[in-house]
């Protein structure tokens, strides 16, 4: 019951935060919009750590790896996300980025030798193909020219560098690191990698004043970041990365949602097909085989004939 409701809560506040960062571009640049983000992010975590009086020593070897979640997870992952939606539109950008559910699969095969059952493969496939059935006019329009291609490989990119960041958390949680500890250590780690770069590319520290940019900059960084990433890894910790993951694929349906609602996105039906091979395959990814064929292949009962 707890891991539903931390995966819900993971999908629903991400799953929002593609339509909270429209309203973080444009004015202020992406790398300044993303160290005030975590820089406020970490301010709070810290600020809760020290209210609980929690331990904040690690040894350095932990402070390596915590280092590395905070590069992999809360620095390149969206520098490269952001500079991807320069070239391809925020629908393709998601498509692609749901390939982090099929890296972190073999990464987590690769780092940590774990067998993965046949079906998450099959549920994973299964996610992505209704992502892109969701998204297919914009696939069917799609040009693959130079920008496009470069916009492809910022965004795979992107997602291979949050698979990373997720194989250091499953390394963090097995060295037996706590989750908020950790991630106020991240946060601090990946603000000031933020602000040295852009003290070091010279980007201007600008600032708006607009309530849309305000309002939004405190959802990211309270909901996106401290409490969605603390929800997300211990989702890591408590089903593993290969199910955990499976949340990136819902992120784009809880995004056409909130486009239905405020954008005046209009249903059609691939986006209908898109929600049940995504559902479906969820549904296969998260139940084990055993009950799939106890539910398919259930014996019944013959009733005793009346006397």
């Amino acid at each position: 019951m707890q891991n539903i409701l931390l995966y819900l809560v993971t999908v629903l506040i991400w799953g929002s935060t593609w339509f909270a960062i429209e309203f973080q571009l444009g004015e202020v640049a992406v790398e300044v919009s993303l160290a005030y983000r975590f820089a406020l992010s970490a301010v709070l975590m810290w600020l809760y750590c020290v209210w609980r009086r929690l331990p904040m020593r690690f040894s350095a070897k932990d402070h390596g790896f915590i280092a590395l979640l905070a590069l992999f997870n809360f620095a390149l992952n969206y520098i490269l996300i952001y500079q991807a939606q320069q070239y391809l539109t925020s629908a393709m950008t998601a498509i692609a980025f749901t390939t982090m559910l099929l890296m972190n699969i073999v990464n987590t095969r690769l780092f940590f030798g774990k067998p993965v059952a046949k079906r998450i493969y099959f549920g994973a496939l299964m996610g992505i193909a209704g992502i892109v059935v969701l998204f297919y006019p914009d696939l069917d329009g799609l040009d693959f020219t130079n920008a496009s291609l470069i916009g492809l490989v910022l965004v795979l990119g992107s997602a291979l560098s949050a698979s990373l960041g997720n194989m250091a958390s499953v390394r963090n949680s097995r060295a037996g690191l706590p989750i908020t500890q950790v991630n106020a250590w991240g946060m601090l780690y990946g603000a000031v990698g933020l602000l040295l770069l852009v003290l070091i590319s010279g980007t201007p520290f600008t600032f708006s004043t607009a309530p849309a940019f305000i309002i939004s900059l405190l959802y990211l960084a309270v909901f996106g970041s401290v409490i969605a990433f603390a929800t997300y890894f211990a989702l890591l910790k408590g089903m593993g990365p290969e199910k955990a993951s499976y949340t990136i694929v819902l992120f784009p349906l809880v995004a056409v949602v909130l486009s239905t609602l405020f954008e005046d996105f209009v249903w059609t039906g691939y986006t209908f097909a898109g929600f049940a091979l995504v559902l479906a395959g969820n549904a296969l990814v998260l139940t084990p085989f055993a009950k799939i064929k106890a539910l398919l292949f259930k014996p019944t009962v013959p009733q005793a004939l009346a006397p």
